[in-house]
C-alpha cells in the first residue's frame, strides 16, 4: 500500500525544521524542580507546566477498522496557593455516536511529589481520586484529583483518549493560563488519511515532518495474525518557554488567541476504493449538514405552520411587513430553553406545540414561516463568542444558527430566540466575526456579523449652577440599536431603587429624582429613553473666588483602558459606538468667563476612533458638545499604540476646566 504523494496543508505562524525534543519522562522529578520557589521566566506564575507531551497513533481491528489513541503526559509545578486548582484535571470525551461506539479516557501514573525535610515524598493517585460523570447525551467527563497537593508540589499524570472519531482530533493546547516550559506533539498518520493540521496563536512552534514506513498486526476473522505495512507521516511539533496566556482589556474571547494544534480530516484514500472528501470546502460542509435529519429535514418541515401563517398575514402586503409580523410572532410565541446548537433536539413541530425549543428549533420555525410567506430565507451557522471563531471549513466549531432574509438587495439578519432583538440586531454573544450562510444545494457565503453602523447613545443635559457651585437640572439619555439591546437585557427586571442608587454612586454622589423611562418593552427598533432630574454639590470647586467646572461633569474619562506596554491580541469593542453629549448651562449670577477649554478633534489612523470637544459661549450660556466614536467592532493590535494615545489625549483634554471669575 504505497502512494507516490502525500499532501498535508499547514496553516502555521512559523515553520521550523529540525525540532529538538527534550528527554522528559514521567517518574523522574528532579530536586531542582521540587526546590524551585518561583518560575524563572514568570515570577507571577501560580503554577507552570514543566512538560506537556502528547502523541497520536492509529490502531486497526477487523471489526471496527481504524481508530485513534491520543496519549498525554503532563508534569506541573505548583508555586502558589492559587495554583492548587491544577491538581484537578478534567478531560471531556464523546459518547454520542449513533452505534455502540464510545470514546474512552483512562488515567494512569498519577503522582504527587513533595519535599519534606529534604526527602522526596511520593503520594500515588488512587481510584478514589478518579471520577467520571455524564454531561449530556453526547459528552462525558473524566476527572482526576491529585492527592496531597500543596504549594511547592510537583504533580504528574498520564492519560489516554481512545476514540472512534478519526475525522477530528482533540485540540492540543500549546499555551495555557500558566507558563509551559516544554511542549511536544507527535502524530504518526497512515497514508490512508490526509489531515489538515492547523496551528493557531502567537507562539513560535517548530515542526518536523517526514515520510516513513509503518506497520501493525491485527487478527482477521479467522483469528489469524495479519501484518499490515504502509507509509505514514511522522510529524513532530515542539515549543519551549511558552508564556502564559494573559487576558487584556477589550478581548472578545481569549481562547481565540491561545496557541494550539488541531487536526481535521481532509480526505481518505484506501486501496481499491474511491477517494472520499470530507470538510475541504464550505460547500462540502453545507451539503454534509443539510443531509442530517436534524437539520435539513427539520428545516423543510412546514405543514404545521401553514394555517398560522395565513392568519397572521391576512392584512400584510409588502415583504418587509410580512417579515416583521412573522419575526415578532415567533419571538413572542417561542421561548428559548437555553440550549445551543444548529441541530434540532425534539424537532420543530413538537417545539412549536410546546412553545419552547433550542436555538435551531426556534430559528428553523422562523425560516419556515418566512418561506411560506414567499420570502427568501436561509440559515446562517455561527459561533457564540465563548465558543471561538471558524477559521477554516469545518462544521464542528458551530454552536448557533440564525436566519438571513433577502428582500430585493437588502440582507437582514434575524434571531427570534431573544425577546429583545430586532431585525439586524442580534444577541450580543452572536457578534463573533463571521457566520456561514448555507443553502440546500451546497452554496454558501460568508456573512459579516458585526454591524457597520454605530449604535448611538445621546446625553442631553440642561442645568443651572448657583453662586455656590451647586448644580441642578434635567438629563435625557437615549440608547439605540445595540446599546438599547444591552440596556433592555441588563435591566429587564429592573429594581428602580437599586438601579438609581448605582447611577448615583457611579456619578460620584449625584442625587436623582423624577425618574421615568420609555420603550423598554414595546417597539425594539426605537430607542430606550430615560429622563430624570438631578442635583450635585461635588462637581465644581470654588477656590479664591474662582469657580472651576469640569466640562464633562460626571462623565469625565479618568482611566485609560489600555495600560500594557505592548498588545498582541486584536482590540474588541463588540460593535461600533457613537456617544454624544450636549451640556448646556447659564453662567451663575455674579460670575464671568475667565477661560474655557479650546475645541479639539482627535482622530486615529484610518479613523478607527475619533473624539471632538467644542465649547461655545452664547450670551451668558455655555454650550458643550462632545462626540466619541469607535468605528469598528474589532481592530488589529497594530492600532494599539494609536488607541492608547487616543484615550490618553481624551483624559488630558477632559482635565481642562471651565474657569469662572467673580465680576
Amino acid at each position: 500500500m504505497f502512494f507516490k504523494t502525500i499532501r498535508l496543508v499547514f496553516f502555521v505562524l512559523l515553520f521550523f525544521a529540525n525540532a529538538t525534543a527534550q528527554n522528559q519522562e514521567l517518574g523522574k522529578v528532579s530536586m531542582a524542580e521540587l526546590e524551585s520557589k518561583v518560575h524563572p521566566n514568570d515570577t507571577t506564575a501560580v503554577a507552570a507546566i514543566l512538560f506537556n507531551k502528547a502523541k497520536t497513533v492509529f490502531v486497526y481491528d477487523i471489526r471496527n477498522g481504524f481508530s485513534v489513541v491520543h496519549e498525554f503526559q503532563i508534569r506541573i509545578k505548583i508555586y502558589k496557593k492559587e495554583g492548587l486548582s491544577w491538581a484537578n484535571f478534567t478531560v471531556p470525551y464523546y459518547v454520542g455516536y449513533e452505534n455502540d461506539k464510545k470514546d474512552v479516557v483512562e488515567f494512569s501514573n498519577g503522582m504527587t511529589y513533595n519535599l519534606e525535610n529534604k526527602t522526596v515524598v511520593k503520594t500515588k493517585l488512587t481510584n478514589e481520586g478518579t471520577f467520571k460523570q455524564n454531561v449530556n447525551k453526547y459528552w462525558n467527563e473524566a476527572t482526576i484529583v491529585l492527592p496531597n497537593v500543596k504549594v511547592g508540589s510537583v504533580i504528574e499524570f498520564k492519560y489516554t483518549l481512545k476514540s472512534a472519531n478519526i475525522t477530528k482530533f482533540p485540540v492540543f493546547n500549546v499555551q495555557y493560563d500558566i507558563p509551559v516550559d516544554y511542549f511536544e506533539y507527535n502524530s504518526k498518520t497512515p497514508e490512508f488519511f490526509i489531515y489538515k493540521p492547523i496551528l493557531k496563536g502567537f507562539v513560535a512552534v517548530k515542526n518536523e515532518m517526514k515520510l516513513e514506513n509503518g506497520s501493525q498486526n491485527y487478527e482477521d476473522k479467522f483469528n489469524a495474525t495479519v501484518n499490515m505495512y504502509y507509509k505514514q507521516i511522522n510529524s513532530m511539533f515542539t515549543a519551549e518557554n511558552v508564556p502564559a496566556l494573559i487576558g487584556e482589556n477589550y478581548v472578545d474571547n481569549i481562547k481565540n488567541y491561545r496557541s494550539y494544534i488541531n487536526y481535521e480530516l481532509e480526505r481518505t484514500r484506501f486501496p481499491e476504493e474511491p477517494v472520499k472528501d470530507y470538510s475541504i470546502t464550505w460547500e462540502g460542509v453545507a451539503k454534509t449538514i443539510y443531509k442530517e435529519d436534524d437539520f435539513g429535514k427539520e428545516l423543510n418541515e412546514h405543514a404545521y405552520l401553514e394555517q398560522d401563517v395565513r392568519a397572521i398575514l391576512k392584512d400584510a402586503t409588502t415583504p418587509e411587513e410580512k417579515m416583521d409580523i412573522i419575526f415578532k410572532f415567533v419571538q413572542n410565541k417561542m421561548n428559548w430553553n437555553n440550549d445551543y446548537g444548529f441541530y434540532t433536539d425534539k424537532g420543530v413541530k413538537k417545539a412549536y406545540l410546546d412553545r419552547t425549543g433550542n436555538v435551531a428549533e426556534i430559528n428553523f420555525i422562523l425560516i419556515a414561516m418566512l418561506k411560506l410567506a414567499g420570502i427568501k430565507a436561509n440559515p446562517v451557522l455561527t459561533c457564540t463568542v465563548d465558543r471561538g471563531i471558524p477559521t477554516y471549513p469545518n462544521r464542528t466549531i458551530f454552536n448557533y444558527v440564525i436566519a438571513a432574509v433577502q428582500i430585493d438587495d437588502k440582507q437582514i439578519l434575524l434571531d427570534a430566540t431573544n425577546k429583545f432583538t430586532s431585525p439586524n440586531i442580534l444577541p450580543l454573544p452572536v457578534l463573533n466575526w463571521t457566520g456561514r450562510l448555507i443553502e440546500q444545494d451546497g452554496n454558501s457565503a460568508e456573512i459579516n456579523l458585526y454591524p457597520s453602523l454605530p449604535s448611538r447613545k445621546n446625553y442631553s443635559l440642561l442645568l443651572n449652577i448657583d453662586a455656590n457651585g451647586k448644580m441642578a437640572g434635567k438629563i435625557r439619555i437615549q440608547r439605540k440599536d445595540y446599546d438599547a439591546l444591552r440596556f433592555r437585557e441588563e435591566n429587564a427586571r429592573m429594581n428602580k431603587d437599586n438601579y438609581l442608587e448605582k447611577i448615583e454612586n457611579d456619578w460620584n454622589g449625584v442625587d436623582i429624582s423624577d425618574y421615568s423611562i420609555e420603550n423598554t418593552a414595546t417597539d425594539f427598533s426605537k430607542p430606550v429613553t430615560e429622563t430624570f432630574t438631578f442635583s450635585t454639590e461635588k462637581h465644581s470647586d470654588i477656590i479664591n473666588g474662582k469657580m472651576y467646572i469640569n466640562p464633562m461633569l460626571f462623565f469625565t474619562t479618568t482611566v485609560n483602558p489600555f495600560v500594557q506596554e505592548k498588545r498582541v491580541m486584536p482590540i474588541y469593542f463588540q460593535y461600533p459606538k457613537l456617544e454624544k453629549f450636549s451640556i448646556n448651562f447659564e453662567i451663575p449670577e455674579g460670575f464671568a468667563i475667565e477661560s474655557m477649554p479650546k475645541g479639539i478633534k482627535i482622530v486615529t489612523p484610518d479613523s478607527v476612533a475619533s473624539f471632538s470637544l467644542d465649547t461655545l459661549l452664547v450670551g451668558n450660556k455655555i454650550q458643550i458638545q462632545v462626540s466619541m466614536e469607535l468605528n469598528k467592532a474589532i481592530v488589529s493590535a497594530d492600532y494599539y499604540d494609536a488607541l492608547k494615545d487616543f484615550f490618553q489625549k481624551i483624559i488630558e483634554k477632559e482635565k481642562e476646566q471651565i474657569v469662572l471669575k467673580k465680576r
